[in-house]
């Protein structure tokens, strides 16, 4: 489902020469395989945000191959980029990245609008949609009046609406408290469970990584696996 061969990516502070170099990736290799939930720990700074942001082409690797569905990915310019996005990729942030100005079923149909999916079908699909996730009596609410936990179950949804079999989650329970978190995992590995979504989740929350089926370890850079399956994805 996603294998990245060999990814480098570093930049530099003023000149391009060795001083000014700064090293984030170092030679990462991974493949993650259909139905998996796959999760990245590390520290703060380890390359986490980095390698999420390669593989859904929102930054460009110095040297190294993604391959996402079977799709060679690594030369993709942006307007490609987008439409496999939008086609095969669904988005969970912490920060949830819902627009203030839209209500919750409007912030759900805001990929299918993109689509061009007629109005009657985003109807049918949000209020499935909304059921599915638990906020069947919340799609007239904004963000705002809504709980973290809420609001990340919007996030969630915005990210399941298209229909994508792979999901990309950045700390997807960072903003939230203990038994909030505890809600949006069971939804995670429900999901995984009953729909055979693959998630690629970084994290630094040893919890969201005890539902994982492998984890990886990201230090200073360098990618190994951890061993010991947490959980085995169905």
């Amino acid at each position: 489902m996603i294998t990245i061969e060999n990814l480098n990516h570093s930049f530099f502070i003023g000149k391009k020469n060795e001083e000014n170099e700064i090293t984030v990736l170092k030679d990462v290799s991974l493949t993650i395989k259909q139905g998996e939930i796959a999760t990245v720990v590390g520290r703060s700074g380890s390359g986490k945000s980095t390698l999420l942001n390669i593989i859904s082409g929102f930054l460009t690797s110095t040297s190294g191959r993604i391959i996402v569905k079977d799709i060679d990915v690594t030369n993709f310019n942006e307007k490609r980029w987008a439409k496999f996005r939008l086609e095969h990729l669904g988005f969970i942030f912490q920060s949830f990245q819902l627009i203030p100005s839209l209500t919750t079923f409007e912030n759900i149909e805001l990929p299918l609008t993109l689509k061009g999916i007629h109005p009657k079908e985003r109807v049918s699909l949000v209020n499935a949609m909304l059921e599915e996730v638990g906020l069947q009596n919340h799609g007239s609410h904004y963000p705002n009046e809504l709980s973290g936990g809420q609001q990340q179950r919007v996030s969630i949804a915005r990210a399941l609406i298209t229909n994508p079999s792979i999901i990309l989650a950045d700390e997807p329970t960072g903003s939230l408290d203990s038994e909030t978190e505890k809600e949006i995992l069971r939804l995670i590995k429900k999901l995984n469970r009953e729909k055979g979504i693959t998630f690629f989740i970084i994290t630094h929350d040893d919890n969201v990584a005890s539902i994982s089926s492998r984890t990886f370890q990201l230090h200073d850079g360098v990618l190994s696996e951890t061993g010991g399956v947490l959980y085995e994805a169905k």
